[in-house]
């Protein structure tokens, strides 16, 4: 007995290893279906053959109680025909006795045609029930694998978003944004910087310009030159 559990035990652990390794859980549950509805197909030629057997069986009956009802009505024909004087009656007995002996025979194959009829009838109602079950089987299995490709497909979704959220690293985010504040900073602190070389590096000639328009004191000067040099003052 111990034996025994410890094999059921071992394959019970095999059983579970080989489930284990199973790549694609989808592909086995549509095998699964594909070898049901073999099966189907099996049995649902399995119940045309019984049928088939069991409408031979009836139709046997059928005949041979036909055939024991005309072996009774001839052997009643010839009794009356002794009767009335026109067969012997010897030979009328004869022959009334080799009819009832042929309606026995007939009745006793009619009766094992019933009875494998019955028995036909018997491995219909079995063989139909498992069709049922296997339909029924077939129809669950293919909601539950509906059911699994939806599964499969919300799980790998999540598998590869946690996957990917698993595999950022928060400090090295932080400490990325941290390099990329301090850039900006010094970006702008340069920035500031050049702008300061940039006002220093005026001249004095250029701050007195830019306090002093001179441009029209030289253009006073020029024009009293230029009257001067056509006497032009003297007559004023």
């Amino acid at each position: 007995m111990n034996l025994f559990k410890r094999l059921f035990k071992i394959g019970e652990a095999e059983a579970n290893s080989a489930i284990d390794k199973m790549e694609d859980p989808i592909k086995m549950t549509e095998q699964g279906i594909r070898d049901m509805k073999q099966d189907l197909e099996k049995s649902l030629e399995a119940l045309a053959q019984v049928k088939a057997m069991s409408i031979r069986s009836k139709n046997e009956q059928e005949e041979y109680q036909d055939k024991a009802a005309d072996y009774q009505s001839k052997a009643i024909l010839i009794l009356k025909k002794a009767e009335k004087g026109d067969m012997e009656t010897a030979e009328a007995d004869r022959l009334a006795q080799q009819a009832l002996i042929k309606k026995q025979e007939s009745d006793q194959q009619a009766e094992r045609a019933k009875l494998e009829a019955s028995k036909f009838d018997d491995s219909i109602a079995q063989l139909e029930k498992n069709i049922q079950n296997i339909k029924a089987s077939i129809s669950n299995w293919e909601n539950e694998l509906r059911t699994l490709k939806a599964r499969v497909k919300v799980s790998n979704a999540t598998k590869n978003l946690n996957k990917q959220m698993a595999e950022i690293d928060s400090s090295s985010t932080v400490s990325m944004l941290e390099r990329m504040k301090e850039k900006v900073a010094q970006e702008e602190a340069l920035a500031e910087a050049y702008g300061d070389i940039a006002n220093t590096s005026k001249s004095v000639d250029d701050e007195l310009n830019a306090a002093v328009d001179t441009t029209e004191a030289k253009a006073t000067d020029d024009l009293a030159k230029l009257k001067q040099q056509l006497g032009l003052n003297k007559q004023e």
